[in-house]
């Protein structure tokens, strides 16, 4: 009896810790509201803004680190769109409004603050370009659809502060 007990004690305790916490309705609210915004932005550059044939991006998209690097980026980029490019004007409103309630939600939710992300290797590159005014805007309207097609796939992110 006592070598059965023995045995079913760290068994239960290895499924306890296994066991992920039931999200919070908060997050749950937060997370979908986020899907909502991003695929509406990704559905408007879509219609809104066609990509050149044979333009392509290198290298990859920018790293997912928690809301705070996703916040950086989209800041980034969107601090990269000419307000000069024809037709951007929704888009770069409809950006700022994701990292303004991704920043909100931070500042109510996250105990801890971070340090100010690095910025990323593609957009600190892109940032590097800025003379040319419509190419870097095209890149950072591709680099944004691009990034919230992979925070759409990756929505747990959101969960680290």
């Amino acid at each position: 009896m006592h070598y059965t007990l023995a045995l079913l004690f760290p068994l239960l305790q290895l499924l306890s810790v296994g066991t992920a916490a039931p999200l919070s309705v908060e997050v749950v609210k937060m997370k979908s509201k986020v899907k909502w915004m991003a695929e509406q932005l990704v559905v408007r550059l879509n219609k809104d803004f066609q990509v050149p044939a044979g333009l392509t991006l290198s290298p990859p998209a920018d790293d997912l680190d928690g809301t705070s690097s996703i916040v950086a980026v989209l800041e980034g980029y969107n601090s990269l769109i000419s307000d000069t490019f024809n037709g951007v004007a929704q888009v770069k409103f409809d950006i700022a409004s994701l990292t303004g309630f991704l920043s909100q939600w931070r500042q109510g939710h996250c105990s801890e603050q971070r340090p100010k992300p690095s910025v990323p290797g593609p957009l600190q590159e892109l940032q590097s370009r800025k003379e040319f005014i419509h190419t870097v805007s095209m890149e950072a309207l591709m680099r944004v659809k691009e990034f919230l097609k992979l925070l759409l796939t990756n929505m747990d992110h959101l969960e680290t502060c």
